[in-house]
This record gives structure tokens, sequence and C-alpha cells, in this order.
């Protein structure tokens, strides 16, 4: 049998929609496989932890490793960024996976706030060859200033810079380059602003080193766009979310798993209580997001300018 390892990293306020997402994995397991589901965590309650253990089936095992200690040396410094936005520290957890779980070559890391339509197999089983990285192109803002920041702050073309939601990771040679020192010494070097924490650090850190898959591996919500007919894994990214809002593309693959979910009253209440006061924050988050991005398009000190200059002889001598 092949051993599928994936890896979630969560806090206590997403375990619901980890437990959908559990769900619709082992849903379209493969009984000729094992999938190893790695929860990395800070903050889960032995209550919740045993409510997701009983999701357990056959195949499908379930283990919860806290974070707190591993992250120590750098958790002073990634909380100075963590300031500086709206995104929980776990996001960065992701980048120091392949040297927590030496054991492991390979891996999928994906946020908790998806839905699988396909075997998490295939994905796993694609060749990477010696990119660091596969993942699919972010299309959910295509329409939005964001698309500049990507070319003109982190200097990323728009058709390369990925979402970070969903990755294959080659955690041998993200190891074999120290893919997680290089990150913590530039973020400690320039400390860079950033709109999206993790994302803009591995699509700059990574550049070249990405394999471009189809999007059918994380598709995204976008008001007004077409759903995919085929979607693998639906990502309900930003603040699209199917237990915010009613009506937005792909939610009937979240309700599928969620009316089943031993969370299900969570879920609903979550739905139930979210109003307009809150639908306005979002609202705002968005609208500062867009503000801060047209702002470091005019910064002296972009990540682009760093990269193609200061960095280029480290980059080009000793990175890759």
């Amino acid at each position: 049998m092949n051993n599928i390892s994936i890896f979630y990293t969560i806090n206590e306020n997403y375990a619901p929609y980890l437990s959908v997402s559990i769900m619709s994995l082992i849903d379209y397991a493969n009984s000729t496989n094992n999938y190893n589901i790695h929860i990395i965590h800070e903050d889960l309650t032995k209550e919740t932890i045993d409510k997701l253990k009983e999701l357990e089936k056959g195949n499908v095992k379930l283990e919860f490793i806290n974070m707190i200690d591993t992250i120590k040396p750098y958790k002073d410094e990634l909380n100075k960024m963590i300031t500086k936005t709206h995104f929980p520290i776990t996001v960065y957890y992701r980048i120091f996976l392949p040297n927590m779980f030496k054991e492991h070559d390979k891996g999928i890391y994906i946020d908790a706030d998806t839905t699988l339509n396909a075997d998490i197999a295939e994905l796993y089983e694609m060749d990477l060859d010696n990119h660091l990285f596969a993942g699919c192109v972010d299309k959910s803002v295509f329409d939005m200033p964001f698309v500049d920041y990507y070319e003109q702050y982190v200097g990323i073309s728009r058709y390369e810079y990925i979402n970070s939601g969903v990755l294959l990771m080659n955690m041998k040679r993200l190891r074999e380059v120290d893919f997680a020192k290089k990150f913590l010494s530039i973020l400690k070097k320039y400390d860079f602003e950033v709109v999206a924490p993790d994302q803009d650090y591995i699509n700059r850190l990574a550049k070249g080193n990405i394999l471009h898959i189809d999007e059918v591996w994380n598709a995204m919500p976008v008001l007004n766009k077409k759903e995919l007919s085929n979607p693998k894994l639906i990502h309900y990214n930003l603040m699209l979310k199917p237990w915010h809002y009613k009506n937005i593309p792909y939610e009937n693959y979240f309700w599928k798993y969620a009316k089943k979910s031993p969370f299900i009253k969570d879920i609903e209440n979550t739905l139930n209580s979210f109003d307009d006061e809150k639908k306005k924050n979002d609202q705002a988050t968005i609208e500062n997001m867009i503000e801060q991005a047209r702002r470091l398009n005019d910064s002296d000190k972009t990540m682009k300018y760093i990269f193609e200059n200061k960095e280029r002889r480290n980059i080009n001598d000793s990175w890759w």
C-alpha cells in the first residue's frame, strides 16, 4: 500500500471546517492507500481532538502535533510579522513542515477551509521532479488590484503566482536547500511588509522552482464567475466561506459533508450569527488589503527590488 502524507495547520476556531475537509477526503480515499493526516495545531482542546479522532476510518489515520515547542525559537519574529496582517501565526507553520517531519520526502499541505471532490492521492502522486512545490495559480483575485502587487512588489507574474492553501511539497528538496532557514534569514534581514504572509514569501523564495498544476486542484469561489465543472479540491479562500455566506460558488460541496459533521451545530450557529456587522468587517478587511497592496506598490523596498539586486548573488550562488 502507498502511504499518502497530508498536513493541516489549524487553531481551535477552524476545527469544525477541518472536520468537513477530512470527511470529504475519507469519502474519496482509495482502499489501496494509507492516508496519514498530520494536524499541526497550537491550541486544540482535548474535547476537540477527541471529536476529530472519531473521524478516523480504516486506512485514514489522524495524528495531532502541538506546534508551540517546535515554533518557540521563531515565535517572536513571526509574531512581529503577524501584527501587520489579519492572518494568524499558523499560516507560517507550513514552511517548517519539512524540518518537523524529516522522515517524509514528500507531502501535501492543505488549508482547513477545503473540500475534496477526488482522491487526494492523485495530487500526491504527481511527479515533482526537482521542483520545491507544486501549486495552482491564484486566480481568485485576477480582477483586483492585487495583481499589480504580485508583479510590482513581490515580483512574480500573475500567471505564475500560486495560492499556498494547497501545496504538494518536495520535503526532501526543501530540507536540502534549507528553505526554512532561508525564509527566517530574509524575514529577519528585511522584515518585508506583505499582504499575504507565507504566500508571498513562498512565491518569491521558490521562484523558478514551482510546478504549476491544473486549477481543478484549488478551485476558489469568485462571485459572478462560473464554477469549474470538475473541481477536485475546493478552497474557500479569503472571505467567501459557506459558513458565513449563503448562495456562494461551490457551497454544495461543503454542505454535503458539513451536514454529517460532529460539529454541525457549531457550523450552523456560525452561519446564523454572521450578521451585517460581521459582513461589513469582511468588506473592510478586503478594502484594507487592497489599500495596503496599492501603498506597497509605491514602496522603495519591494521584494522584487531586493531579490533582483541585493540578494541576487546569494540566491544564484548558494540557494538553489
